[in-house]
């Protein structure tokens, strides 16, 4: 391709460049009519996000979307958002702002190119295909340029691909690493043939679990697309709040979010929901990729043993295997998920500095961080449930 000049454009809201313009960049192998490899960066999940305001005024993530064209083609496009805190991020730099404001610097707001609220990896440059390597070199350097002409503090692109960490990396952008548990399917027929990948103690400790739960004295339904119904998300939002009080103060999606997922996102999801006595009592939602299901949010109403086990982790597992998928990523954190068959996998990040001095010294922390991941996953690996020749093969 000849050097043509390329316009960065800065946009407030999604209907500016369009479901079918974002889309050829964010999910063009949906074209086929199939799901997308990542459903969080679909316009439909993030227009979901803006019209039921959960971002926008007053929520701390103000959109800026990021559009890259060539003579009016729309090459690449990125979801970046103007924040004015670091919560619903996941990877998180608090430490960072803290020390900044310390020395007499202004640390927000500051740039991120993120799915809000969502620690799920994903490509977010999203390039058209005819495009690839040009559209992500101008994203980051037109990312760059609005963070430098704004005197922004800082730019930060969290959960992105290994490709995109190394090729930010090779632009200038300072790489991260950290850790989520992931579970991998091994090409497994049903959920006995996985725990059979299993160490003895292991494989009966989650059927002990297994059973526990489902001792819960109900049943336990999955829920997607056409079945889903608007009572299901009635019941669910109930569970969202409660937990989102318990962990964020206020929870992050607005029950609006959900009546506008009935509608345009119910293809995209999996709701697994506990039913007692004629009422739902607990749930945890997913959302499902090309190759991936996605474990977001749990809640419930009643604490029944294991029951929180059994419907985020293994009918999470259950419904992977059923629908072939590679791999269930169960969120952040969670140690306890490494018995449960989720293995620790490293997540990346990339992160732009405009005060040099500031951005020498996160360098040399992000080295140092970077080596104690490694050797924290390498650690926590071997203590994880599965026979000693089963983690060489999956290594």
């Amino acid at each position: 391709m000849s050097e043509q000049e390329i316009e960065i454009r800065v946009l407030p809201n999604l209907s500016e460049i369009g479901a079918e313009t974002w889309d050829s960049c964010a999910c063009p192998e949906a074209a086929d009519g199939g799901p997308p490899n990542d459903p969080f960066t679909t316009y439909r999940f993030l227009k979901a996000l803006e019209d039921s305001n959960s971002v926008g005024a007053g929520t701390g993530w103000q959109p800026q979307y990021l559009q890259a064209m060539i003579n009016g083609q729309t090459i690449a496009v990125a979801p970046m958002y103007a924040k004015s805190h670091s919560q619903g991020e996941y990877i998180f730099d608090h430490n960072w702002a803290h020390a900044y404001e310390r020395a007499g610097g202004r640390y927000y707001p500051k740039l991120q190119i993120a799915v809000p609220h969502t620690p799920a990896t994903g490509r977010r440059f999203l390039t058209h295909p005819d495009f690839a390597h040009a559209g992500l070199s101008a994203l980051i350097q037109g990312a760059v340029q609005v963070g430098t002409q704004n005197k922004i503090s800082s730019l930060h692109i969290t959960f992105c691909t290994e490709d995109e960490r190394d090729l930010g990396e090779e632009i200038g952008l300072m790489p991260r690493t950290t850790q989520q548990f992931h579970w991998l399917n091994d090409g497994y027929g049903n959920f006995d043939d996985f725990l059979a990948s299993l160490s003895s103690r292991k494989r009966k400790n989650i059927r002990k679990e297994r059973a526990q739960a489902q001792r819960f004295g109900g049943e336990i339904h999955t829920f997607s697309g056409d079945n889903l119904r608007p009572e299901h998300w009635e019941a669910f939002w109930q569970f969202y709040q409660d937990t989102g009080a318990r962990k964020w103060g206020t929870p992050y999606l607005t029950r609006r979010f959900f009546d506008i997922a009935q509608e345009t996102l119910r293809d995209d999801m999996a709701l697994v929901l506990a039913e007692r006595d004629g009422r739902y009592v607990a749930g945890a939602l997913n959302f499902v990729g090309r190759h991936a299901l996605y474990g977001r949010y749990w809640g419930c109403i009643e604490h029944h043993p294991c029951l929180h086990f059994e419907l985020c982790y293994y009918q999470a597992i259950d419904i992977a295997i059923a629908r072939g998928l590679d791999r269930v990523e169960a969120g952040a954190q969670g140690e306890h998920k490494l018995a449960r068959g989720y293995l620790p996998t490293q997540t990346h990040s990339l992160h732009w500095v405009g005060d040099p001095g500031f951005a020498d010294a996160i360098d040399r922390y992000l080295q140092a961080e970077r080596q104690a991941i490694e050797e924290e996953i390498e650690v926590l690996t071997d203590y994880g449930p599965f026979k000693k020749a089963q983690i060489e093969e999956q290594q």
